[in-house]
């Protein structure tokens, strides 16, 4: 396996591109099975994960041609040669669900296997589930695959509140909900910026939608949906890593297609941390206020709140802040891992429950250190760029499902940082 080297070079400055966003991009894949003309998504992000989602795709049937260095996505669905998502893809990523409420509203019934991905606690798929019972779908779990079979006549509107939020099952009701007959009012649905974009797209597609980025979504069906052409929306969790990174450095880094209200609430704790903002024609350029990074409380929440997937990142950040703040990870249980890793670095970490309390120390110092997800890897590069001598981030694997050329990146803003490759 990879592994990624990390050595403290001081203050960072320049420009990072940032890309399309991963979760808005497995999203608005599966909608290409809602239609028989072609969907072409832009500004695609060059991950593992969309790769496995092209491949989940062709395996259904559906046509998909990566074109412009794979930032360009090709999709056409006019004939499904199969209505079964296998296990053998859907494992590798929690995301393969998303396919559930397209295939079902179409064609009338769907088999997918239930999910894997990133070990981050239960994560049940049983929303998705619930809200397609309220269109009227019959399901069934049978030997790790969901049955899902929609009424004669195809599914009709319902209403349904979520009882928790989720973002997920929010896209695959939605998705669902624009060819059932009827009128579909999702409620307490998820607000996040991916969902506004999926939204926009289906509209281009012939859907009728309204009241996406607020609680309450309806959704009026239609016979067909037509194809369409859509660029991905600006990935948030990326640009909020990167903005972090002259933060722990020092130096300053503008981040190239950023914009504030994609990240409002982590820009309200940067500034209260004592990191400057700035909105620029461009992007968003970063830096430090004045001084050393202060101590700041964080509580991760759905959007509009802090982002989850900004927690691991925001805690390298908070081990070299001076005084001490309190983490609360309300949104995935089990989402500390990282915390021990960092520990092997110097950091001063007090985990209980989903509760951590980070004291701040002056410098963190390299060490071997292994990612144990996604966002867990990113957070160990962004404290070995902070810290003295040389950090060996191993099991990197994770990092490709959801950072493209993060190596490239951030040399490009003079971080002393490689990759080498595994035996």
């Amino acid at each position: 396996m990879d592994s990624i080297i990390v050595t403290g070079n001081g203050p960072l400055s320049g420009q990072i591109p940032i890309a399309g966003a991963k979760n808005a991009c497995l999203t608005l894949m599966p909608a290409t099975l809602l239609s028989d003309e072609p969907l072409t998504l832009t500004n695609a992000p060059r991950l593992s994960d969309i790769r496995t989602m092209s491949v989940l795709l062709q395996s259904l049937g559906a046509e998909v041609q990566s074109l412009q260095d794979s930032q360009v996505l090709a999709m056409s669905s006019h004939e499904l040669t199969s209505l079964r998502a296998d296990y053998d893809i859907v494992r590798k990523m929690r995301a393969s669900i998303l396919v559930l409420g397209p295939m079902l509203a179409r064609e009338g019934y769907a088999e997918v296997s239930l999910p894997g991905g990133c070990a981050i606690g239960a994560r049940p798929v049983d929303l998705h589930l619930r809200a397609l019972e309220a269109m009227g779908a019959q399901l069934e779990l049978k030997e790790g695959y969901v049955h899902a079979r929609a009424p004669k006549g195809g599914l009709t509107g319902g209403t349904f509140t979520f009882p928790v939020v989720s973002v997920g099952a929010t896209e695959n009701a939605l998705m669902a909900a624009t060819l059932a007959r009827g009128t579909t009012v999702l409620k307490n649905a998820a607000r996040e910026p991916e969902i506004v974009d999926l939204a926009q797209c289906l509209r281009k597609m012939g859907a009728q939608i309204s009241g996406e980025g607020t609680d309450t979504i309806e959704i009026q069906g239609v016979d067909r949906l037509g194809g369409a052409t859509h660029r991905v929306v600006t990935d948030r969790i990326e640009l909020g890593t990167y903005m972090l990174a002259p933060a722990i450095c020092g130096g300053e880094v503008e981040c190239l297609g950023g914009r504030i209200e994609l990240v409002q609430s982590f820009c309200e704790k940067l500034d209260a941390a004592g990191i400057s903002v700035e909105e620029t024609e461009t992007g968003l350029k970063v830096a430090r206020k004045n001084g050393r990074v202060q101590a700041v409380d964080v509580t991760t929440e759905p959007f509009p709140g802090f982002p989850t997937d900004l927690q691991a990142q925001m805690m390298a950040l908070l081990c070299v802040a001076e005084g001490t703040s309190v983490l609360e990870e309300k949104i995935f249980e089990n989402r500390f891992m990282h915390a021990p890793e960092l520990m092997r670095m110097g950091a001063k970490i007090d985990v209980h429950g989903g509760t951590a309390k980070v004291t701040g120390v002056d410098r963190l110092k390299g060490a071997p250190v292994m990612a144990t997800d996604l966002r867990a890897s990113v957070s160990l590069i962004l404290a070995g760029l902070a810290a003295e001598g040389e950090t060996v981030v191993n099991r990197v694997y994770h990092l490709d499902r959801g950072y493209e050329h993060v190596v490239r990146k951030l040399s490009g803003v003079g971080a002393k940082i490689e990759r080498v490759k595994g035996e």
